[in-house]
């Protein structure tokens, strides 16, 4: 009802709007103008759905009351609040094409969340082209949005800097430093201190990104300089934002302390940081959590992650797959204090409410859908009835309205029919295509999508489920020039098959992070994950091996797996001979051997799962491992990752169309 009503007052509002716009009003090009509509469609933004302010911008627009460019740049930030950033896009790109002669405010802020969203996307290359010509206009004809622009530029930078383009990221980065700088010394309104804040913040963030710590120490400095006074203006209104820039910057600088192998400093910093209100409230643990994490504090971690459950209902969150990920940092901790029985109790919880959280997900998408054809049903309805009594006074055409009336119920009665079923189709579709990306994308969060950056080292790997829900995995770890990698295929499918993954995954990440041999990695593994507390005799065969970067000397332990191929030789390549061990999970007690390689050097190693060389075509003929040798030992590589694309590919040939019978996971690394 409250929908109902709402909509009916924003389209009464509509038609006195209309009345009163006759004729196109011309825009100064550096003029920023709030019309009635405007603040109608700001209104409706704070107390309506989405799907009624979609309904309302179209009436505005059919009214003339807003410009075509004006309501696509509200459409637009309206989708990307619904999280439809394709459809965001689509506005985004219109605005530019319409605006850039008469709004230019919509030109450039549309720009800006245009730019945004392509960073978000990883379309970096496609941002830098769009982003440059936006600037050249809004420079040239001397527009003033001063924060749009800045935060403009700063998105420039960060394309730049991940295509790899350092020097011209850091002079932009210079050059809105100085800006802000300049609007700091004059502005009196608090708009530099909330915009310097934000971008301070964001530099520092983008060259922690790219592992450039003492890039970014300059802006973390600047920004904490800026606290005191973003906490004096924004506290009132923005009390949540000013805890994030806080968090942001405690947690920034115990980076720069762990970079810089600075321990007691970094206690200090925590320990300031527990006395804060943020630290101590229920946020404040989970985020210190993270941090505990990774400096395998577990016990720590544990006890921080304990008011998880707390959290989550105070705040009134609903379960959703992005918060009950966050429990998967929970087991992991557990697991690594010990406490195995609330891991795998958490593990229960997480698998016992997956699947009402995929169908909750549905309920919602399923009423946003019904909101919208509902809404867009009572314009329709309107519009007819005010027809209608227009028509009425035209007295020479009653029997033609009559007629027309007649047949365009029929027709609205036949199209409305056939909507609900191709909607029903739709929804079901949708439903079974939004499932398999869901159980997808979880699984592919859990391995690393990309690689050290260390001269001498070309490193790539990719996995790739055969259906919703895969149970290989890989990893890596890199402390100074020592590299951890491992690979690993468990047994069995679904849920169960990628919560054990994900404990086998924080388990070799922690225990390598303690720099133990992979021998010892693998038994501590095997003890974790196996016995009691392994009911569903689960297990994963797991490849794990320390290369040190700068001999090349291979430390290694194989528990089950297939043998690596190791080039060198007589052959250029073979299956590496080794001691067999068993796969970890299946019995307790375990003491795994190792083995070594004086040197690598010159001799890429490429480790795999079954889904490769048991890969079956229509006659279900396998792959094999003369065919694997045979490309391998023939084929010229000039990287890892051509080495793992050009398998892809024989791989897919091979299958000539047939269905993955098993997961397809493959490492490649050479060391010169």
């Amino acid at each position: 009802m409250a929908v109902v009503v709402t909509t009916t007052v924003c389209l009464l509002t509509v038609s006195m709007l209309a009345g009163c716009s006759k004729g196109k009003r011309e825009l100064k090009p550096c003029e920023k103008t709030y019309t009635q509509a405007d603040t109608l469609y700001q209104n409706a933004r704070k107390e309506a759905g989405d799907s009624v302010v979609l309904v309302l911008l179209d009436s505005l627009e059919g009214k003339h009351a807003l410009s075509q460019a004006r309501a696509d740049f509200y459409r637009g930030k309206t989708y990307r609040r619904m999280g439809e950033s394709d459809k965001a896009l689509e506005c985004f790109y219109r605005v530019i094409e319409e605006a850039g002669s008469e709004d230019y405010w919509c030109y450039q802020v549309a720009g800006e969340d245009l730019c945004k969203l392509l960073v978000n996307k990883g379309e970096f290359e496609l941002m830098v082209r769009k982003v440059i010509p936006i600037l050249s206009t809004i420079d040239s004809i001397g527009y003033t949005e001063r924060a749009s622009q800045i935060y403009m530029r700063n998105i420039l930078a960060t394309g730049n800097l991940r295509l790899g383009k350092e020097k011209m990221a850091k002079e932009l980065f210079d050059r809105v430093g100085a800006e802000c700088e300049a609007w700091l010394a004059e502005d009196t309104t608090g708009a530099a201190v909330n915009c310097a804040i934000d971008v301070y913040n964001n530099i520092a963030t983008f060259y922690f990104n790219e592992n450039k710590v003492e890039e970014a120490e300059p802006w973390l400095e600047r920004h904490r300089a800026l606290l005191p006074e973003y906490k004096r203006i924004a506290e009132k209104e923005h009390p949540d934002m000013v805890q994030r820039q806080y968090i942001s910057s405690y947690f920034n600088r115990l980076d720069v302390c762990d970079y810089h192998n600075r321990t007691d400093e970094a206690e200090k910093i925590l320990e300031e940081y527990k006395k804060l209100d943020i630290g101590q409230s229920d946020f404040g643990h989970i985020y210190l959590a993270n941090y505990l994490l990774q400096h395998n504090r577990y016990a720590e971690a544990a006890d921080n992650l304990a008011v998880l459950d707390r959290f989550i209902h105070d705040s009134k969150m609903e379960l959703t797959l992005d918060n009950l990920i966050l429990y998967t940092n929970k087991i992991g901790a557990n697991v690594g204090a010990g406490r195995k029985d609330t891991a795998l109790y958490v593990a229960e919880q997480v698998a016992e409410n997956y699947p009402m959280v995929l169908a909750k997900q549905r309920e919602n998408d399923a009423i946003k859908m019904a909101t919208i054809y509902d809404t867009q049903g009572k314009e329709r309805e309107i519009a007819e009835q005010k027809a209608k009594i227009q028509h009425q006074r035209i007295v020479g055409l009653i029997v033609a309205i009559v007629l027309l009336t007649i047949f365009f119920v029929i027709y609205t009665l036949v199209r409305r029919r056939a909507a609900k079923r191709l909607a029903e189709m739709k929804a079901a579709q949708e439903r079974i295509e939004s499932e398999l990306r869901i159980a997808r994308d979880i699984q592919m969060s859990m391995v690393p999508s990309q690689f050290p950056d260390y001269e001498g080292l070309d490193m790539f790997a990719s996995m790739t489920p055969a259906k919703e829900v895969g149970g290989d995995l890989y990893g890596y770890v890199l402390i100074g020039d020592k590299l951890y990698f491992a690979l690993g295929d468990v047994s069995g499918k679904g849920v169960p098959a990628s919560l054990f993954m994900a404990q086998a995954t924080r388990l070799f990440r922690t225990l390598a992070a303690q720099q133990m041999m992979p021998a010892e990695i693998c038994t501590r593994m095997n003890d974790a994950l196996s016995g009691d507390d392994n009911e569903t005799s689960m297990f994963v065969t797991f490849f794990l091996g320390l290369i040190d970067l700068t001999t090349g000397h291979l430390d290694f332990c194989n528990a089950g797996h297939n043998p690596p191929v190791i080039g060198g030789g007589e052959h250029h390549g073979d299956f590496l001979d080794m001691i067999p061990n068993a796969p970890i999970g299946l019995w307790p007690g375990l003491e795994y051997e190792g083995e070594e390689i004086d040197s690598i050097k010159g001799r890429p190693m490429f480790i795999y799962t079954d889904g490769l060389n048991e890969a079956e075509n229509r006659q279900q003929e396998q792959f094999g491992d003369d065919r694997l040798l045979d490309i391998l030992r023939t084929t010229h590589f000039d990287s890892a990752q051509q080495v793992i694309d050009t398998l892809k590919t024989e791989v897919e040939r091979h299958r000539n169309g047939a269905e993955p019978n098993d997961d397809l996971t493959m490492m490649c690394i050479r060391v010169s």
